[in-house]
């Protein structure tokens, strides 16, 4: 696993505006109905990783207008709740992500909420670059950190490591600390617990 030191990694050199993935209208990459990008390209080798073929930035398609368009069609749903950026890692691909969440704040003002997964802490994005600070400023909840293997819980929501955290961005920003997010809710049990205690196991 690696730890950049504060504006080593520079999105707009290393992104090639690649994207791993599109996937509309889903439930699970965050609250309420999502429609998801996965962008391409990961600089931090997460032990365990489930995503490791994204982490090279030449995978999967280019990032287009058309797809862009598509997005934003997809956003513009009533039942759709907003637009949620992984990957790979968001905060390295910029010069993709900025100009659509920007435009969706444009569209959309507050009545969507976009989400983000990043391997950088919210406390390392302090410190970091203009573009990411700037990514930050218009994301409304961040699941924060490195994925730890050792730390790995399946009773956790919307993350697979005990150090990670869903952060309420907003907050964050205006207290200068993580806050988080107010509807946090972790299991009791895992899936795989309650399925071996429903036979019997």
């Amino acid at each position: 696993m690696n730890h950049p030191k504060p504006k080593e990694w520079d999105a707009k050199l290393l992104s090639q505006r690649m994207i791993a993935d599109y996937k509309p209208f889903n439930f699970v990459d965050g609250e309420g109905v999502r429609n998801s990008l996965y962008v391409s390209g990961c600089l931090f080798a997460c032990e365990g990783c489930f995503n490791k073929a994204v982490q090279n930035f030449n995978y999967g398609t280019p990032y287009t207008e058309e797809l862009e368009a598509k997005i934003m069609a997809d956003l513009s749903h009533s039942y759709v709740q907003g637009l949620t950026l992984l990957g790979g890692e968001p905060f390295l691909n910029t010069p993709v992500v900025l100009p659509l969440v920007k435009k969706v704040r444009e569209t959309f003002g507050d009545t969507k909420d976009i989400w983000s997964w990043s391997g950088y802490t919210f406390e390392e994005l302090l410190q970091e670059t203009p573009d990411k600070l700037e990514l930050l400023s218009q994301i409304d909840v961040l699941v924060d950190g490195r994925f730890e293997l050792a730390q790995k819980d399946l009773n956790l929501q919307f993350r697979g490591s005990r150090n990670q955290r869903i952060v309420d961005v907003p907050q964050s920003l205006k207290l200068k600390q993580a806050v988080i997010w107010s509807k946090c809710k972790d299991a009791d049990q895992s899936y795989e617990q309650i399925k071996r205690s429903e036979l019997g196991g």
